[in-house]
């Protein structure tokens, strides 16, 4: 069986998993996995409504983003304040922060779709998610209205950017992205404050590099991770200085390049130097 046969195969499970529901709210992130599967419930339920949790950790072009492609796939799309940083274990930025965001976050969107009359809850989980650290994917387990379609039924990224493609989705090549809370190393307080530095941080770095980009938070210092081909550019002027000088503005005392590229999980190094 070639590889194309293969992922068709995956495609009908995923079919037959969303068949078994007439209505679904979609945890909505714009991304390449839970656009994808909008796309797949669009074409297989009567209902499907998605839904997109709102807070600072959301940057305002990521919630065009939602705007615009919930418009392409003529999706009923809406936004739910979110309310994680109620939570103080949240605030405290443990390793255990994904966990708490998770549960704050599904739990308050099960209510809020059970109250109008959904009963089961669709997120992007794939196979690749499994493997780095995901405290978040605990939580998931933990609401029984939440379910994993994506990852029931075999599907890796290459899966889903292969059939995004195929479909003419708008987010078949889109970076793969994480929420701003991701850019502050453990232990550094999640502040309003803090991921608005990161969002305009990385607003300013952007306009220099292609690919990847992270602008990573450790109190007083900026590390800028960026794909190995384009750490250079950082480097020269005029990046440079506008760079440095620009982040300073921001509150950063010291701004640093990651000389080893952008990698996905680089904050979680630190807990696997622990004993």
């Amino acid at each position: 069986m070639n590889v194309t046969d293969r992922i068709e195969q995956k495609l009908t499970k995923l079919k037959n998993l969303l068949s078994n529901y007439e209505k679904a709210v979609i945890a909505f992130s714009g991304g390449v996995d839970s656009t994808f599967l909008a796309a797949a419930a669009r074409d297989t339920m009567s209902d499907v409504l998605l839904v997109t949790a709102r807070s600072e950790s959301l940057t305002k072009e990521e919630q065009q983003d939602c705007v615009t492609i919930a418009q392409s796939l003529g999706l009923r799309h809406v936004f739910l304040e979110a309310g994680e940083f109620e939570d103080k274990h949240f605030v405290a930025n443990t390793a255990e922060r994904c966990y708490f965001c998770k549960k704050s976050r599904f739990s308050a969107l099960a209510d809020w779709a059970k109250s109008r009359g959904y009963s089961v809850i669709f997120d992007g989980t794939n196979v690749d998610d499994q493997g780095d650290y995901r405290p978040g994917l605990k939580a998931l387990a933990e609401i029984a209205m939440v379910k994993s379609p994506l990852l029931e039924a075999g599907f890796y990224k290459k899966d889903i950017r292969f059939l995004s493609e195929k479909w003419q989705l708008p987010t078949w090549d889109k970076p793969s992205a994480a929420c701003l809370v991701s850019r502050l190393t453990y232990g550094v307080p999640i502040t309003k404050e803090h991921l608005k530095q990161v969002e305009q941080a990385e607003r300013i770095v952007r306009p220099f590099v292609t690919g990847q980009l992270r602008v990573r938070h450790h109190g007083n210092l900026a590390r800028i991770e960026v794909e190995s081909d384009q750490v250079d550019l950082l480097l020269k002027e005029p990046a440079r200085t506008a760079i440095v000088q620009a982040l300073k503005k921001f509150g950063f005392t010291y701004v640093t390049v990651e000389l080893g590229g952008y990698r996905t999980g680089s904050m979680n190094e630190m807990l696997e130097m622990k004993p």
